[in-house]
């Protein structure tokens, strides 16, 4: 599935002259990429806008995660040249993983094209974009050292909301078979806990009520150096800070689960009642063939123990059909930890080939036909599975962050501690509050209330 996110907010700049135009693809590490890129260039004058036409600059934020991203962006970048003719010098630019993987190749193929960022080399993005306004055209893919690395941990300036990514750690040392992340986003690196814990203090000041700590293995924070605390203690140290109310995070490997995290769901009151945990297969088979590190039963295992301390707790995952050499037996095993596990939402995918991956080597037979078959099969049980659990809500009590107005009058929208949408009668006044909604009414990815009084 691609995600696509179109990134407008205000900036602090008054200095705003100059529109840009970004499409993010994929996980949310690619939104808060833009988010922060959206914050950089408000330095040289750029304001977000919605509308490509009038951009002086357009950014496709990529992910190449599922197979076919390449072709998509070439596609997508085909359709916005259009924006680029009649002599307009408007800047047209690549960032993220497809951008890392294919480097100056993306300048050589699109004559159009002006820059090529990749996920190291966003701290080089305002001085590429000076230089793109004068006619250069510019690669920079370079994987920078680890000490440099955690000079540039991404942080965001700019208006303040009630909810904002805080990155804690980068990369992945796992190399899972099927995954492309390690070879373009770099191995794992920690963030320094006391810069994490001064930016989460400084958005507790201006106003934030929710942080989500970010890392494409989030959970194994800290786990490779002495001197900084684990991701359990992290977390501990976070809900120390006055102002953060909330705290939530992803995305986790289950490997990596320890049970001193599992224990936060129990004795941190701030942490959010949702967890993201993707276990990929039901099949041992197939998940020693993706070196997940874990099986079927160990798995289960902590999903009960967080059920165990945290009973109310509901779990999104991720699952992968038509593995090479997935049996119909492996795939009745991944419908049936479904149904043990209870997903409240699940992401799932047909298996791409990803270049430079072990499993790109592995005898891929399945049919086209049978794997979308079972990937019909596989979202269908959980549709109902969604539809089951929202309709258990119905009549229960929500404490839930009102983050904005919905989208009918009188209606504010907000999250609730379980992360669904809940949309509620109510008023302006409200926003920024953490307000009691008992809910009425139960939709696929939201739910309805109203002031519980």
């Amino acid at each position: 599935m691609t995600l696509t996110v179109l990134v407008a907010y205000k900036t602090r700049s008054t200095m705003l002259d100059k529109l840009i135009y970004i499409e993010t693809f994929g996980c949310q590490m690619n939104v808060n990429d833009s988010e922060r890129i959206v914050s950089m260039l408000a330095e040289l004058g750029y304001a977000p806008t919605n509308d490509p036409a009038t951009a002086d600059m357009i950014l496709l934020n990529t992910c190449s995660v599922r197979g076919g991203a390449e072709e998509k962006v070439y596609r997508r970048l085909a359709n916005l040249r259009i924006y680029k003719r009649d002599g307009k010098k408007q800047i047209i630019a690549v960032g993220g993983c497809v951008a890392q993987q294919e480097g100056e190749e993306l300048l050589r193929k699109l004559p159009y094209l002006d820059l090529v960022i990749g996920t190291h080399n966003l701290h080089l993005l305002p001085d590429m974009v000076i230089g793109a306004e004068h006619g250069e055209r510019r690669s920079e893919t370079t994987f920078i050292d680890n000490e440099q690395r955690l000079d540039l941990f991404p942080s965001i300036k700019g208006e303040s909301r009630l909810s904002r990514f805080v990155t804690v750690m980068q990369g992945c040392d796992n190399f899972c078979s099927y995954c492309i992340v390690p070879f373009v986003r770099g191995r794992e690196i920690s963030r320094r806990s006391k810069d994490i814990l001064t930016e989460v203090r400084q958005l507790a000041d201006d106003g934030v009520r929710e942080v989500i700590l970010l890392g494409q293995n989030v959970n194994s924070y800290g786990s490779k150096i002495d001197y900084e605390p684990t991701f359990a203690e992290l977390i501990q140290q976070v809900a120390e800070i006055k102002g953060i109310d909330r705290i939530r995070f992803t995305t986790s490997h289950p490997k990596d689960m320890s049970d001193d995290l599992i224990a936060c769901f129990g004795n941190v009151p701030k942490l959010s009642g949702q967890i993201h945990l993707p276990a990929q297969s039901g099949s041992d088979a197939v998940l020693s063939l993706m070196g997940r590190g874990y099986t079927r039963n160990s798995y289960l295992e902590k999903i009960c123990k967080l059920k165990t301390i945290r009973p109310d707790i509901v779990v999104t995952g991720d699952i992968i059909v038509g593995f090479p050499g997935e049996s119909d037996a492996d795939f009745e095993q991944s419908l049936s930890l479904m149904e043990e596990v209870r997903y409240i939402d699940l992401f799932s995918f047909v298996y791409s080939p990803r270049p430079g991956t072990k499993a790109a080597k592995l005898h891929d037979d399945l049919p086209r036909t049978l794997k979308m078959s079972r990937l019909d099969q596989l979202m269908e049980l959980q549709r109902r599975i969604t539809r089951e659990i929202s309709q258990t809500y119905i009549g229960s009590i929500m404490n839930v962050l009102a983050e904005g107005e919905g989208k009918l009058p009188g209606q504010i929208s907000g999250k609730a501690d379980i992360g669904r949408i809940v949309n509620f009668t109510g008023d302006v006044s409200m926003i920024g509050s953490f307000i009691d909604v008992k809910i009425t009414k139960a939709y696929p990815n939201s739910l309805l209330g109203e002031l519980y009084k």
